[in-house]
């Protein structure tokens, strides 16, 4: 499509450089991202309705692909808005998406989502953030642990509990500007150091009640972690392609008996076993994808995803590539000999880059715990 050759251009014009750019943990966003947004597909899934490009997840999972193969924190800075705007598309009135989703369309700008807390990673029913009902407001307090660009995004997400109401959780969309928003802090990251992800602190942050999206926030959260979880996994096959392609590069050149290390049958092997794995990911991806779409495109989608909540697909596409990707990185890592384990070479940040991916939004051990709950103990819900 027109669209994926595009963005093969922005790939070979601003990310095929020196990575290590992207590398140092600038203290502003890069100025590839306003590049990115010339290209017209910034925020490539917001509906048409709004002004956006209204391109499906599964065009997303391309799209992803091929920017992670230049750089996967510039991916994941790109796509990580699709979390909070699919919750708001799904489940906010027609005010908020007037409000927020179509200037975010018009400018190519981010939203943040602000889940996570200290002692609520996984066990987001721990979530001790409180929204206090007060006349026609509510108002926020708590302390947030990880969010991906908060600080220059338009709007946040925020789970909260209701203070009313302990078994209650609220999703709200409150403006970044609101009095109350403070940055703690900005977490130096081991991998992905071309994004920027924050402690955020909210003192008493006053919105309109009507900022409130419908149904249970934790329901919510889990409906568009289905969104975000597939395009995490995407950028695992974005580095391993690249991985795979900077060991063709290195066999090229590097001496090896008689020849190259390219006609060590070792070597064959391994990079026949990468390009297997590398093909199983995408089709486990694109199946995913065409899942979320297949429930996202019907009219009654909301209904249908709040009575679905957390998509197998999504789970397993998660798990599998990033258990995949990293066996890949590892085995192209090991190649390289001393070389390796340098940062002379690539190959060192694309295997920090992809160890994000069986960490980020739920690591393994979540995952599988919810593979177990929701899709092994029902016996009708068994593959």
């Amino acid at each position: 499509m027109e669209d994926l050759k595009t963005v093969r251009r922005f790939v070979k014009a601003e990310l095929s450089g020196d990575a290590g750019q992207l590398d140092e943990l600038a203290e502003k966003p890069s100025e590839v991202y306003e590049k990115f947004r010339e290209t017209g597909l910034a925020n490539w899934w917001l509906p048409e309705e709004l002004g956006g490009r209204g391109l499906g997840l599964e065009d997303g999972v391309e799209i992803v692909n091929e920017i992670a193969y230049g750089d996967a924190g510039v991916a994941f800075t790109l796509f990580i808005s699709v979390l909070g705007t699919t919750m708001v598309q799904l489940y906010g009135s027609d005010d908020l998406k007037a409000r927020y989703l179509r200037p975010m369309a018009e400018r190519g700008s981010f939203c943040a989502t602000l889940g996570s807390e200290r002692t609520a990673g996984s066990e987001l029913n721990k979530i001790e953030t409180v929204a206090t009902r007060e006349g026609g407001d509510l108002v926020i307090t708590g302390e947030k642990f990880f969010s991906t660009n908060t600080d220059f995004a338009d709007f946040l997400v925020v789970i909260a509990r209701a203070a009313d109401n302990p078994e209650e959780y609220l999703a709200v969309v409150v403006p970044r500007d609101t009095p109350g928003v403070e940055i703690v802090k900005r977490w130096d990251v081991i991998g992905l150091r071309a994004s920027h992800t924050y402690q955020v602190s909210l003192d008493r942050v006053r919105v309109p009640a009507g900022n409130q999206l419908e149904g249970s926030g934790l329901r919510l959260l889990e409906i568009g972690l289905n969104a975000s979880r597939i395009l995490i996994a995407a950028t695992a096959l974005g580095i391993a392609r690249r991985v795979r392609d900077h060991c063709m590069l290195y066999a090229k050149a590097k001496p090896f008996r008689d020849g190259t290390l390219l006609d060590s049958p070792v070597f064959a092997q391994q990079l026949g076993q990468m390009e297997m794995q590398i093909d199983v990911m995408k089709s486990h991806l694109l199946r995913a994808a065409r899942d979320f779409d297949r429930i996202m495109t019907d009219p009654d989608a909301a209904a249908l995803f709040a009575r679905q909540g957390t998509l197998k697909s999504a789970l397993t596409a998660k798990m599998f590539c990033g258990q995949t990707g990293w066996s890949v990185a590892s085995a192209g890592s090991e190649m390289f000999g001393g070389l390796g384990y340098t940062h002379d070479l690539p190959i060192g940040k694309l295997l920090r880059d992809i160890r994000y991916v069986s960490i980020v939004e739920g690591g393994d051990e979540v995952m599988r715990e919810l593979v177990f709950g929701r899709y092994v103990v029902p016996v009708l819900r068994r593959t």
